[in-house]
């Protein structure tokens, strides 16, 4: 039996979202409904959804305001906006913060699910291209995890898992501290530079295992992945 596609919506409409819920049960979703921006952060933050249906106008954090936060930390999970405005620089808005797609209300079931099974599919096959090789190492990505040879693969956090990703994109070439910090953490302070450097040090001791590789400190700059 496969697992079900965990869906988080934000609608502020309760009757509504509870109509979309309801209706996406019962074609096998999970589906996490909240009532506002904040508390569809949190929910996204814990309960690691496969996609994101947000309104666009709701209380608290609006949808685009959601959608930015989520794309500082997540640069590849789908997200449809729903919303009942309809001038051409809402949408434009929408798509140029991350949205993946926008569905005007009034809209039927049957396309909302149809365009969150071609959003999944698509995502697949972009997920498919970051399964990254670096040295003896193997790299999945979306899964992250990390495979020295042939051995059990070892888990990595989320932000292990990003850290690691823009390090390997950028192989032999200097990752900017301060852009990394800010997509990340969501800020360039102080304790946020140290909370990378920790994370620096526990992805160098998980891929120890490959003298060739290096992660270098350019003081001032950044870092280097050297490979």
């Amino acid at each position: 039996m496969t697992d079900r596609i965990k869906l988080l919506l934000a609608e502020d409409e309760s009757a509504l979202g509870q109509i979309i819920k309801e209706s996406l049960k019962t074609r096998d979703f999970e589906v996490i409904l909240c009532e506002n921006g904040e508390k569809a952060f949190e929910k996204y933050k814990s309960k690691n959804p496969d996609l994101l249906v947000l309104d666009v106008m709701m209380p608290k954090k609006d949808g685009f305001t959601l959608a930015k936060e989520v794309r500082a930390i997540d640069d590849t999970i789908p997200i449809i906006f729903l919303t009942a405005k309809s001038q051409t620089a809402d949408v434009v808005e929408g798509f140029s913060i991350g949205g993946n797609d926008y569905l005007k209300k009034p809209f039927s079931m049957e396309e909302l699910i149809v365009r969150i099974h071609n959003l999944l599919n698509r995502s697949k096959v972009q997920q498919a291209s970051k399964v990254l090789e670096i040295g003896d190492y193997v790299f999945d990505f979306p899964k992250q995890q990390l495979q020295y040879q042939k051995n059990e693969p070892t888990q990595l956090t989320h932000k292990e898992a990003h850290l690691l990703f823009h390090l390997i994109k950028n192989k032999n070439q200097v990752l900017d501290r301060s852009l990394i910090l800010n997509k990340l953490w969501g800020t360039d302070d102080f304790f946020s530079a140290r909370s990378m450097d920790v994370f620096i040090t526990k992805l160098r001791k998980k891929l120890s295992k490959d003298s060739e590789i290096q992660i270098i400190n350019v003081r001032g700059f950044g870092y280097k992945l050297s490979v």
